[in-house]
């Protein structure tokens, strides 16, 4: 069977370099479209009947001069989900008797407002969460693997999972920042549980191809055999390749179907899992294990040209 890294391993890591950077640029050129968790302000969830997403804006703009506002629809509900700036009580229920007799009945089904000293704690420690069990997870791993040093050092292999987290979180986020910029979708705290999650997959499914590889060295240092990792690695990515991909394709499958025909609250929330998933399901298979092995060949030839 033609090696499958070795004649491919350059073209899939140059295809995963080039979606992480798109999607860092459109980060940075572009920014995310915060939602009221980490900018402060309300969300609304209204029932109406047969309302354009155009006459509740302007509704919204000439009655109350609020311009920004999001909407989100579960047609099958009739549940508008409005997310604005921060308003009072008192002003919502000005602004509900104004629907009212504007577009007819309507029922008020939620409310719930952020103040911006919470909305910026919860933003800061977003973030901390999300770089902790990074680190966490690439100190465990190298730690996990110290009785493999070679012919790759173990805390490589901690490096190397922190990478691969990396790839499985940014480009989500770059899906999210173009859904941001021309779909006016938000991202919220459960965007940042969502990519907690993802990470927990990703690395489980890392972890299988990498201990699989560990096993396999070990096998080969107890028969005192010499193989290049090249090969153990893609012997150890043929064992594992069908046990990953039918687990993930299980899971992907239900998110599907969640996003689907679940209820519009988790929509966005299962789709950023989606997203991760299929990146974190093609990194742990694709483009970790061929990370290890260009790792392996600088450390042999560090000045040297990479074979492929």
């Amino acid at each position: 069977m033609m090696d499958f890294l070795l004649k491919h391993s350059k073209a899939i890591l140059i295809t995963s370099t080039v979606l992480v950077i798109v999607s860092v640029i459109s980060v940075i050129a572009f920014g995310f479209n915060l939602g009221i968790d980490f900018t402060s302000g309300s969300l609304w969830q209204v029932r109406m009947t047969g309302v354009e997403t155009s006459d509740l804006r302007n509704f919204f703009a000439e009655e109350f001069g609020i311009e920004e506002l999001n909407i989100a629809i579960d047609q099958s509900e009739n549940i508008y989900a409005l997310t604005l700036r921060e308003i009072t009580e008192h002003e919502r229920q000005e602004i509900l008797t104004a629907m009212k007799e504007r577009f007819g009945e309507v029922e008020d089904l939620d409310f719930s407002t952020i103040s911006p000293s919470i909305s910026s704690e919860l933003k800061g420690k977003a973030y901390t969460a999300i770089a902790l069990v990074m680190v966490g997870i690439s100190l465990f791993i190298a730690f996990a693997f110290r009785k493999v040093s070679e012919p790759i050092k173990s805390w490589k292999y901690g490096v190397i999972t922190l990478i691969t987290l990396i790839h499985d979180v940014v480009i989500p986020a770059g899906v999210f920042v173009y859904l941001g910029k021309f779909a006016e979708v938000g991202i919220d705290i459960n965007f940042i549980v969502a990519m907690l999650f993802v990470m927990g997959f990703s690395v489980h499914d890392t972890i299988v191809v990498f201990d699989r590889i560990r096993e396999n060295l070990l096998i080969v240092k107890e028969e005192k055999k010499r193989q290049p990792l090249q090969e153990i690695v893609n012997r150890s990515i043929k064992e594992t390749v069908a046990r990953s991909i039918n687990t993930s394709l299980t899971l992907v499958l239900i998110l599907i179907t969640l996003f689907f025909f679940g209820p519009i609250s988790t929509k966005m929330f299962v789709f950023a899992i989606l997203i991760g998933t299929i990146a974190g399901t093609y990194s742990s298979i694709f483009f970790a294990s061929p990370l290890l092995v260009f790792a392996e060949r600088f450390s042999r030839n560090p000045h040297g040209q990479f074979k492929s």
